[in-house]
Parts: structure tokens; sequence; C-alpha cells
């Protein structure tokens, strides 16, 4: 059975319009809609990309459980072990070289990504790397997205060990770990 739920989650005052889905379906209409309400900038569209699995405390290795992307005030969260299939319109979307995907170690998801699911992403820009040259901060190169968007936006970040280290795979994610997505 496929899944999907909107909401709200709101971070620093504002709210993020949230899909939480298993669905293919989902998936293609919340890229209908951000390729609809960013068409006059599509050339040069900024997309935020993460990825989470769930974390191993020994050898083997986990797949990659979810899929985030954001544009804007919509996020997707894209439930990949549990989904039906993997639409085409994603791996177009991933693979279209004028979108900018950003993210702290996005570089490794991609890699993830491309290993786990055979998805492509054209376009990687790391934040870390971004701070590190626009700020004259090399020591930035090596951060986490906490303290980037600390030394960038003066913003604090949380993230919770025990729902960054949590079961990326259940089913049903919790509103921490929604949030932390």
């Amino acid at each position: 059975m496929v899944q999907t739920e909107v909401i709200r989650v709101m971070i620093e005052g504002d709210a993020i319009t949230t899909t939480v889905t298993s669905s293919c379906a989902s998936v293609e209409r919340w890229l209908n809609e951000v390729l609809s309400v960013h068409r006059r900038r599509l050339h040069n569209l900024v997309v935020g990309l993460d990825v989470e699995w769930r974390p191993l405390f020994g050898p083997g290795y986990s797949r990659t459980a979810l899929l985030q992307l954001c544009v804007g005030r919509r996020c997707l969260i894209f439930q990949l072990l549990h989904a039906d299939y993997i639409p085409d319109a994603l791996a177009d979307f991933l693979g279209d070289s004028d979108f900018r995907f950003v993210g702290v170690g996005v570089g490794e998801d991609a890699v993830r990504l491309s290993n786990d699911l055979d998805l492509d992403v054209a376009n990687t820009v790391d934040l870390a790397e971004l701070a590190a040259e626009e700020m004259g901060r090399p020591d930035l190169r090596d951060k986490g997205l906490k303290a980037i968007a600390s030394a960038v936006m003066d913003v604090d970040i949380e993230k919770p060990h025990e729902v960054r280290v949590g079961p990326w795979d259940n089913y049903y994610l919790s509103d921490q770990q929604i949030k932390y997505a």
C-alpha cells in the first residue's frame, strides 16, 4: 500500500508544505507543481537535495531509504524503499543540468542515488564548499549543515541525535523525522 500525506512543517516561523509519500503518482504531481510554479526560472532552479538511510553500527550496507527535495517552500520526502516504482519524471528532474541540486555532502548523496537506484543527479553544489569559498573560511569545508547554517545565516538548526540515527526505513515516519527531513 502506498501512502501520501501533505503537512505544513513550521521552520523559523515559515510554513513549509511537505509531501511525504511512497506513491510515484504523488511524486509526479509534486514535480509538475514545482515545474509549473517555477516555470520562469527553470534555467536556474535551485533544489535542496538530501537522502537518508538506516544507519548501521557495524559492517554492511543500508540502502537509501528517503529522498528529500525542496524548492522554495515546497518539500518532498519520497520513501524510496516503499515506492511502487521510480518514476521517469524523477529521473528527468534529477538529470536536468539547468537545475542546481544543493546540500552539504550532496555529491555523496548523488553517488548513493546512482548506486542504489540508477538515478543520476546532473549538477550538484556542495554548500560546505560554497560557504568556505565565499566566506574565506576553509574550516567550513568539513562541517555539517548545522555549522554551515550557523556560520552563514546565524541560525541554530536542531538535529537531535536520536532522530538523525533513527529508523529512516520505517513505513510511518515520526513528526520529528519529517521536521528533520
